[in-house]
């Protein structure tokens, strides 16, 4: 790795363009220090390691290159192949495995990959043992002889265990009985296994984007892109629909109207249910810088608290065991629930959101309609190919005067955001107003602020 720039973990693991940051050799040199630390962590280190894969084509590159470190580590690796992150999560928390990886980009396009790993209890790795395995990855990979090699086993039946795990709560009484639903399933990881759970429960099942296929995966589809699935859902008369990103942890909806129903509105709903069930702990939620003023204020009507943490499900769920929550999320879609996951399950929210919908026996546009109105929000991205200008973005002297002259302006009526992307090359800059001129004008006058002095 000498010589290179160096192997970070962003929010969501290591992600970059295939081939070019993510290679064969880093890879390989993951997968042995991934094994070496963990084993560390352990009085019993000879557990096997979990692996799954989204439909990318450089996926089956990096998930036989992972699986080499980790038998060049004397590890034990199940290959569950096709699956949702969610799928990974879940099997190395109630399976004997050290350690788990998912070989995906999430929402980013097909050319880019990424590689999440997940300790023993189905968690992202904590901070700590990321900057220990980045110290090993920039170091270099020496491989010590040995005579102690793992094994590489495929295992897609386990995909089984975890179609089970979402479906049988609610299975026996089928409540999505006539139900007709539409899912896109982003030529990604959902493929898999989201019609047959709906199926399953009883749902009329429409599929946009329905098989595994690297080249299109996520492209003008999916969470990212809901345009078909709107269209779709106003065309077939269907009660809703939900749009899965490529490797299925974070999932948006629609109602029957074609209108978004993000995240924000998804912690409402199923906050106020939990709620009406005692099992919302101080009736907190905990969401991101991101989610809505609207949704806020509304969730504290209710009597409800509201905690932040930043962008990321891994912080959203640190924030939710630091205060005891058993429900947070992002307005992207990625939702948590203590109550029957350990991170972020696109296919189980979805799940829920629609049984929740049959039992209140109202359509999810009513639902909406008597939820909340959110603020005027307008998020955009400016690209910034400068490293280290994207991540020391504050000390630009320009763009920090003019935050604060937006947010003089505003004061208490909007906010305003910006943030180097974990995932991308870009800078987020995200105002929300009660005015939709003051959002309007002031995204604007930051966004050229960033092209001027950081873009350019």
């Amino acid at each position: 790795m000498t010589g290179q720039q160096p192997i970070r973990f962003g929010t969501d693991g290591i992600r970059g363009r295939a081939g070019d940051v993510l290679t064969p050799n880093l890879a390989l040199s993951l997968g042995y220090w991934v094994g070496e630390v963990l084993r560390q962590t352990t009085d019993t280190p000879n557990r096997p390691f979990i692996i799954g894969q989204d439909s990318r084509n450089s996926s089956d590159m990096l998930a036989t290159a992972l699986a080499a470190g980790l038998t060049a580590a004397g590890f034990e690796v199940w290959n569950v192949g096709l699956c949702p992150t969610p799928c990974i999560a879940y099997l190395t928390a109630t399976t004997e495995a050290m350690g788990g990886a998912m070989i995906s980009a999430s929402h980013n396009p097909p050319a880019d990959n990424g590689i999440k790993i997940f300790g023993s209890d189905g968690s992202k790795l904590s901070p700590d043992l990321q900057k220990e395995i980045e110290a090993h990855l920039n170091a270099g990979l020496s491989l010590p002889p040995t005579e102690h090699w793992g094994h590489l086993h495929h295992r897609p039946e386990l995909l089984q265990r975890y179609r089970h795990a979402v479906q049988a709560p609610l299975q026996e009484r089928q409540p999505l009985r006539g139900l007709r639903v539409v899912l896109d399933l982003a030529w990604g990881s959902a493929v898999a296994v989201a019609p047959t759970v709906f199926h399953a429960l009883g749902a009329e099942v429409i599929t946009l984007h329905d098989r595994a296929d690297g080249n299109r995966i996520n492209v003008n589809c999916g969470s990212t892109h809901l345009e078909p699935l709107q269209q779709a859902v106003r065309e077939t008369r269907a009660a809703m629909g939900f749009a899965f990103d490529g490797d299925a942890d974070r999932v948006l909806a629609v109602d029957s109207e074609g209108r978004v129903v993000d995240g924000d509105y998804i912690l409402y709903f199923w906050g106020q249910r939990l709620q009406a069930q005692a099992q919302l702990p101080k009736d907190l939620i905990v969401a991101t810088v991101m989610s809505n003023l609207g949704f806020e204020r509304a969730w504290q009507a209710r009597g409800g608290q509201l905690v932040r943490a930043a962008v990321g499900d891994q912080y959203v769920h640190a924030e939710m065991v630091r205060h005891g929550a058993m429900l947070g999320g992002e307005q992207s879609g990625h939702i948590l629930c203590r109550h029957y996951s350990v991170g972020g399950d696109g296919l189980l929210t979805a799940v829920h959101l629609a049984t929740l919908v049959q039992d209140s026996r109202l359509s999810l546009a009513q639902l909406r309609d008597q939820s909340f109105t959110p603020y005027p929000q307008i998020l955009r991205n400016v690209r910034v190919e400068d490293r280290q200008r994207r991540l020391h973005w504050q000390e630009c002297e320009p763009l920090q005067q003019m935050i604060a002259k937006a947010q003089l302006d505003m004061g208490d009526r909007g906010r305003v955001l910006v943030r180097a992307s974990g995932t991308e090359p870009v800078i987020r800059i995200m105002v929300e107003a009660e005015q939709q001129r003051l959002a309007d004008y002031w995204t604007e006058t930051l966004v050229q602020t960033v092209t001027a002095h950081l873009a350019a």
